[in-house]
Formats: structure tokens, sequence, C-alpha cells
């Protein structure tokens, strides 16, 4: 009897190929569990910040922090600094992919609600709605106040704010933040795959699939919005 040889052509292509399935596993698997840490990690940051944007609040009479809208030195950016343990660490994305870029200059990777920050005036500077106090909503838990800022903002200070009262289709979100931040493949060209992290008016964080935020734009419904 002839020893059989040790493999076979069609043996080894048969293990080279479980190899490269177990291979492509594997990336998978750490690519999910790499992408589920910076989500929790973004995460801890909104919570920090939730807490201290109500500890601010609680020192300024209920009004929320400003943003560089109308002054940049009063960006809530640097009026946060005092209740923030982690300062540049907290404002910024660890998936922000210009993370570095904006700790440089000062800038995050959150951005304010405009409903909340900054009240709708009318052509002589009279106030017509105003979600600028915190004890004013009608609804905390169902309020967005911080987002997640979009990958072409600019990367300063000026850069820290939405825009959502301009929310009409979904290339004037995306102008303003990253609703697909954190997704397991390519990202998509319309960046309605994925999700990203929100922080709610009472302190609570969501996490919120691209695809939910622009079915709400498409319905006509801007879910930026204060909530009745």
């Amino acid at each position: 009897m002839h020893r059989r040889a040790a493999f076979t052509i069609i043996e080894l292509l048969v293990v080279v190929a479980i190899i490269a399935i177990l291979s492509t596993l594997a990336v998978s698997i750490y690519r999910k569990a790499h992408l589920s840490g910076l989500q929790t990690e973004c995460i801890t940051n909104l919570r920090a910040i939730g807490s201290a944007i109500s500890l601010y609040c609680g020192d300024h009479e209920n009004d929320f922090p400003r943003t560089a809208h109308t002054d940049e030195s009063e960006s809530w950016i640097y009026t946060l600094q005092p209740y923030l343990g982690n300062f540049d660490e907290t404002r910024i994305c660890p998936a922000d992919p210009r993370g570095r870029e904006r700790r440089a200059a000062h800038g995050t990777s959150y951005v304010l609600n405009e409903y909340i920050a900054v009240p709708l005036t009318d052509p002589f500077g009279r106030i017509k709605e105003s979600f600028a106090k915190r004890n004013s909503l009608p609804s905390l838990e169902r309020t967005i106040i911080v987002m997640t800022g979009a990958d072409g903002l600019d990367v300063g200070v000026s850069s820290d704010h939405t825009h959502s009262r301009n929310w009409r289709d979904w290339p004037t979100v995306l102008a303003d933040i990253q609703p697909d931040r954190f997704h397991p493949g390519p990202a998509a060209s319309d960046h309605t795959e994925g999700a990203a992290n929100y922080l709610f008016a009472d302190g609570h964080v969501e996490t919120l699939t691209a695809q939910w935020l622009k079915s709400e734009i498409d319905a006509g419904r801007n879910p930026a919005r204060p909530p009745e």
C-alpha cells in the first residue's frame, strides 16, 4: 500500500478557502466590536455634556448655553468648560475623522440644536419664538439638544450649532449633522445607512438611525423642533 499524499490540490484549496472565510469573519467581528466601543465612548461624551448643560442651566436661571451664532466668545464650547472634567476629550467624538483638527482649532464634534440656542426673531429683532430656557420646554425627554456635527463643517468654533429651522429636505440636514456617524460597512452615498447618537434635554442619549431621521424629514416633520 502506498501512503496517500499529505494534501491534494483540491484539499489545499479548501483549506485556503476556509482560512479566508475565517479571516473575513474575524475582521468583521473586530470591526463591529471596535465600532461599538467608539459608539459607547460617544454616548459617554454626550451624557457628560448633558450633565454640564444641566449644571449650567441651574447657574443661569434655566437658560441654555449660547452658541457662536452671535458671539464666538460665548460659544457653549467655552462656557461649559468649568462643568466638564475632561474638556478636550469630551467635546470630540472618538469616531470623528476630523477630530484632531477640531481639537486643535478649539472646535467640537457636537453641535447644539438651533431651536434651543438661537431664538427666532422678526426683521425688527423682536423675538417670535424661543426655547432658550430649559424649564420652558413642554417635553424634556422628547427634545433633542445636542447632535453630531457633519464631517464637512468648518473645524473652528463657529460651527457649534445647527441651522435646524431650515431643515426642508435631506440635503439641508446633511449640511448640519452626520446621521450615519456609526455604520458597519462603507458609508452609503446618501448617508441613510447607519446611526448617530443624540442628547435629549432630560439628559438621556438615544441612538437614532439615519433612515428614521430621513423618513421624518420626508414626511414633513422636523425632529429637531421641540414638541408641543
